[in-house]
């Protein structure tokens, strides 16, 4: 029994081990067949087998296992690739690939770190792809709670804010520099792009745009945090102290929505992601209701069932068993006996079943793993999709809610206002009806007077009459009794003036019926009594009582009216002194609002006129600042360069080493000079650091200047005469320098470079002076070979510096032809230096292979002083290079300026590449013929030719768009006109072949006398052009010969090159 459980032990470990090597295969496969140098997109298929088996070993140890063995620091692409694959993993990974990543956190940094210093086209990417990742890994470890796919609710985010608003304050600052990353990832990759649809097809744009789809994933799920915190922060602390807070999130808001609407419109996104919509203003965060309309943005992944076609050098599809296919006879077919049983049997004839069983069983068992897998993976598929449409559902359903919401408090709003015009139309129409009414009764009861006043008359002149007529009346009654025919006459008198008396009341008091009918009755009664008059005095002395009492309740009418029409004056005057008094108050309102308006626009416009007479003074204060320095410092430099003929000075003396110093700082100065004069023309309310710039740049070049001179004392004659002349030029240009800056006219064009070629030349001098080669022992040799290497690397990188300082100038001072001309050499000069860098690596490579080989027990010194020959031709070889690097940069800047020539880049683009070619020759003497390094160091150097040669193409090219060349009319020249021209023609084609051959020999000359110094015998020249028959180098000569001294070396100044066409030599 004890070897039957060892066998099945065994078998089981075997098998355990066959399926750990084959997923270790199978990752392996996956991860080299994603993560390459080709720049083609990451295919989907390979992404999801890695994060399958992030999920089947819980974790990515295989994954970073492989990963680690890739050489990043080779290929951007590759770097790019593997950012990807890792932004994938973490997403969509098992939830312990966030733990097996943060241990790599340093190796991401170093990855960020190497691409982020080298110009390269994924170089920049990969720096801040790395930066990305490392953020998001510090922001999931810190906070655990949110996932590293960032798919969480609001109430677990509310849980992880926690109810501290410290807390909530922090989490919305990360999120908000989780989100710049992100953004800032994303804008470098457009920028880098044409997003036209025909870009974007391209498998290199596609390589580019492939991890934008995560990007895309988590800027819509940080968008929707930074949201929920900052309406929670605005309902805890005051607006003033979340202004930063606000207009960081408006500034990521329009960076965000650009992003959306720029991938969105490209073709290779449409079939890949459903990106959203963003608002198209940000929520308002002082209007709390304003939550309510926000819709959290979600991104639908489209389902892709599309049948993927596998590689030619696929090994096998993923493991998702299908055993649709299994049949019964399959599954019950006989297992073979393994050699333990073929070579021995079976233990006991009953354990024989069993094993079969077991066998059975185990298959069984596993065929059902299988299916229970693929069962898993496809419940996991359809929850994805579930996922996908219930996101789609919910966000539908968010927007429902939204446009719901936004429909009531539109409502709300209708509603109120609305209500609100109603009741101002309410109060105006009530306004209007009081006033009319008031109009109406005071017109109305005016009337009423008026006609009051008319009845008012006619009725006391009635009474009068009738008083008179009722005198009479009694004058006729006392003589009735005289004669019956007076009072017949009279009683027809009287009937005929009351009829008269009737009908003139008729006629006047019509409108007033009420009262004419109780006069007309009373008129009635009393010419009834008129009539009885003749019966009876009484009768009559009665009626003239009944009219004197109806006169009485005339006239208490008449004062009842009266009383009446007083009542309704007196309203209407009231009603009239209330409107005035209301529009003495509006006028006197709108007045002092216009003198309090008046009075505030004077305020602000005499604040404005006062902070504009500050800023002003200011600018005067710190000019005039500026104007004392720059006289101070001219002072400074004038004495410098009068000591320059002072005969006291001539008994004082420098060192070449200290003057190097001196000139090296004063190169640094102006440097600063420079940067201060950028910020103060940016900036000119603070002239700080342009003083301090100025202050130190003038006592540094008159110290350069003093200790130049001094040193020339020493020197030899020429060395001497070129020395002063540099200074004095140094000085006057200086001088120049200063007047510029001094006058506001000519501050914009003051540029301190004359003063540091000058200065360079001063220090090239000095550096000629040092002493060289005898003070040189040999044992020092191997640091000096690894001091010019270094010293050549660093030529190189402040060369590629300057170029980009020349683009970007050339980019501002330039624009059209010029510009396009400009940007094609100094983008060839710049691809030659990247290529002489990688040559300058090669050979140091190969020159630690060399030392290391062939140095045995002894030292590295040792090994260079017993080479010193080959150690020489290294170290001439270098300052070769990096010389050349220099003077290619100075060409370059002339060219640009228009102040050089273009044959001068020519000539060091040829120089360049001989002396690139003199340090292969260096390297491969002691080199083994079958190093692979060598092999790498001669692909650099043909690379390095090619790169020179696109310098000279390049160069042409420009030069043949730049000159202007005469159209040649001879139209109007008669034929001894043409014969002159065509003589003078001729001498000036043999004057020019002259110089031609007089410029050959002197050529020739010169390469004689240079390689005479540097050790070459004249022997070995040729006698037709003066250039070797062999190679010029000194370590491929013959040992045999005298080995010549480092001090016969030509420093890098001696180095032969067409003279510059300067002022100063």
């Amino acid at each position: 029994m004890s070897s039957i459980s060892r066998v099945k032990s065994k078998r089981t470990e075997v098998r355990l081990g066959a399926e750990r090597d084959h997923f270790d295969k199978q990752q392996l496969s996956s991860i080299s067949k994603a993560i390459n140098s080709t720049e083609t997109p990451v295919k989907e298929k390979h992404a999801r087998r890695i994060i399958l088996g992030t999920h089947r070993e819980k974790g990515a140890v295989t994954f970073w296992s492989y990963a680690l063995g890739f050489p990043f620091p080779s290929s951007s692409i590759l770097c790019w690739k593997f950012c990807h694959v890792l932004h994938k993993i973490l997403r969509d990974g098992h939830r312990n690939v966030l733990q097996d990543c943060t241990r790599h956190y340093s190796s991401l940094i170093d990855i960020g770190e190497i691409w982020g210093n080298l110009h390269d086209r994924y170089g920049q990417l990969v720096s801040l792809y790395s930066r990305l990742l490392c953020t998001k890994l510090k922001f999931h470890t810190k906070r655990g709670d949110i996932p590293a796919n960032l798919e969480i609710n609001d109430d677990d985010l509310e849980r992880a804010a926690g109810t501290d608003i410290n807390n909530v304050f922090q989490l919305s600052v990360e999120v908000f520099d989780y989100m710049d990353t992100e953004l800032q990832l994303a804008e470098t990759v457009l920028r880098q792009l044409n997003t036209s649809i025909a870009i974007s097809s391209l498998t290199s744009s596609q390589c580019r745009l492939a991890p934008l789809i995560q990007v895309i994933q988590d800027c819509s799920h940080l968008y929707h945090f930074a949201v929920k915190l900052l309406f929670k922060l605005h309902a805890c602390l005051p607006a003033d102290t979340l202004q930063g807070h606000r207009d960081r999130f408006h500034d990521q808001f329009h960076k965000l929505k650009s992003f959306f609407n720029k991938t969105r419109d490209m073709t290779y996104f449409k079939r890949l992601i459903q990106i959203p919509k963003l608002p198209d203003s940000p929520p308002n965060f002082l209007h709390a209701a304003s939550l309510a309309k926000h819709v959290k943005p979600v991104v639908v992944i489209p389902d892709m069932d599309e049948p993927e076609q596998q590689d030619d050098d696929d090994d096998e599809p993923e493991p998702l068993i299908d055993v649709s296919n299994v049949t019964t006879s399959s599954l019950q077919a006989q297992p073979q006996m393994d050699i333990f049983d073929q070579a021995f049997g079976p233990p006991n004839g009953g354990f024989d079943d069993r094993d079969l069983q077991i066998e059975s069983l185990k298959r069984d068992l596993e065929l059902l793993r299988a299916e229970l897998e693929r069962v898993k993976a496809e419940a996991q598929r359809y929850i994805t999709q579930l996922k996908s449409q219930i996101n789609s559902l919910e966000a539908e359903l968010e927007e429902q809610r939204a446009q719901k919401q936004r429909a009531l408090v539109e409502n709300e709003q209708l509603r109120m206002e609305l209500e609100a015009t109603r009741h101002r139309n309410a109060e105006h129409e009530s306004l209007q009806t009081t006033f009319i009414e008031a109009e109406k009764r005071a017109q109305a009861t005016e009337q009423r007077y008026n006609k009051l006043k008319e009845k008012h008359t006619e009725l006391v002149t009635s009474h009068a009459e009738l008083l008179r007529k009722s005198a009479d009346t009694v004058k006729m009654l006392s003589a009735t009794q005289q004669t019956q025919e007076e009072v017949e006459r009279t009683k027809h008198q009287m009937t005929f003036e009351m009829e008269r008396i009737k009908q003139d009341s008729d006629m006047k008091l019509e409108e007033q019926r009420f009262e004419m009918e109780k006069l007309k009755r009373e008129l009635e009664e009393k010419i009834a009594e008129m009539t009885r008059i003749k019966a009876t005095l009484q009768s009559s002395t009665k009626t003239s009582e009944q009219m004197n009492s109806s006169m009485t309740a005339l006239q208490a009418e008449k004062e009842r009216l009266m009383r009446s029409v007083s009542e309704k004056e007196a309203e209407l005057s009231s009603l009239r002194q209330a409107t005035q008094v209301q529009q003495s108050s509006l006028q006197q309102e709108r007045d002092r609002t216009s003198r309090e308006l008046g009075e505030l626009q004077g305020k602000l416009k005499e604040k404005t006129s006062q902070e504009e007479q500050m800023k002003q003074k200011l600018l005067e204060e710190q000019f005039a600042l500026l104007q004392g320095t720059i006289t101070e410092a001219e002072t400074i430099i004038q004495d410098a360069v009068a000591k320059l003929d002072d005969p006291l000075h001539i008994r004082c003396t420098s060192s070449p080493d200290y003057l190097i110093s001196r000139a090296e700082a004063a190169l640094g100065s102006i440097d600063k000079v420079k940067k201060g004069h950028a910020d103060y023309l940016r900036n000119m309310s603070d002239a700080g650091g342009l003083l301090r710039a100025l202050t130190q740049f003038s006592h540094l070049t008159a110290d350069t200047i003093i200790n130049g001179s001094a040193t020339a004392h020493m020197a030899p004659t020429d060395h001497a005469d070129k020395l002063t002349e540099n200074c004095r030029g140094c000085g006057a240009q200086s001088l120049q320098f200063l007047k510029e800056m001094k006058s506001k006219t000519t501050l914009q064009r003051a540029d301190p470079a004359t003063i540091r070629i000058i200065i360079q030349k001063i220090l090239h001098l000095g550096q000629e002076l040092r002493p060289k080669g005898m003070d040189v022992r040999q044992e020092e040799l191997g640091d000096l070979v690894d001091k010019e290497m270094a010293s050549t690397s660093a030529a190189i990188e402040e060369a590629v510096r300057r170029i980009d300082e020349m683009m970007n100038q050339a980019r501002k001072d330039t624009t059209g032809i010029k510009l396009e001309v400009n940007e094609r050499i100094l983008n060839s000069c710049t691809d030659l230096m990247k290529a002489i860098r990688m040559l300058v690596i090669s050979s140091t490579d190969l020159q630690k292979e060399i030392v290391e080989g062939g140095r045995g027990a002894a030292t590295v010194r040792e090994f260079y002083a017993k080479n010193s020959r080959w150690t020489e031709g290294l170290i001439s070889a270098a300052k070769a290079v990096g010389w050349g690097a220099t003077e290619m940069v100075e060409s370059a800047d002339k060219v640009v300026l228009h102040t050089g020539k273009y044959e001068e880049l020519i000539v060091c683009s040829h120089e360049i590449a001989a002396s690139t070619a003199q340090l292969v020759a260096a390297s491969k003497v002691k080199a083994d013929r079958h190093s692979r390094k060598l092999t790498v160091l001669q692909q650099a150097s043909r690379h390095v030719n090619e790169m020179a040669a696109n310098v000279v193409a390049s160069t042409k090219t420009g030069q043949e768009h730049l000159e202007e060349k005469d159209t040649m009319d001879f139209s109007g020249m008669s034929l001894i006109k043409l014969k002159k021209e065509e003589m003078e023609s001729q001498v000036k084609v043999l004057e020019l072949e002259n110089q031609l051959g007089n410029e050959r020999l002197r050529l020739g000359e010169l390469r004689k006398k240079h390689y005479e110094l540097a050790g070459v015998p004249l022997e070995q020249f040729d006698e037709g052009n003066g250039e070797t028959s062999s190679l010029v180098n000194p370590v491929s000569m013959s040992p045999k010969l005298s080995k010549p001294s480092l001090m016969k070396k030509p420093p890098l100044a001696q180095k032969p090159n067409i003279p510059p066409k300067n002022v100063f030599k």
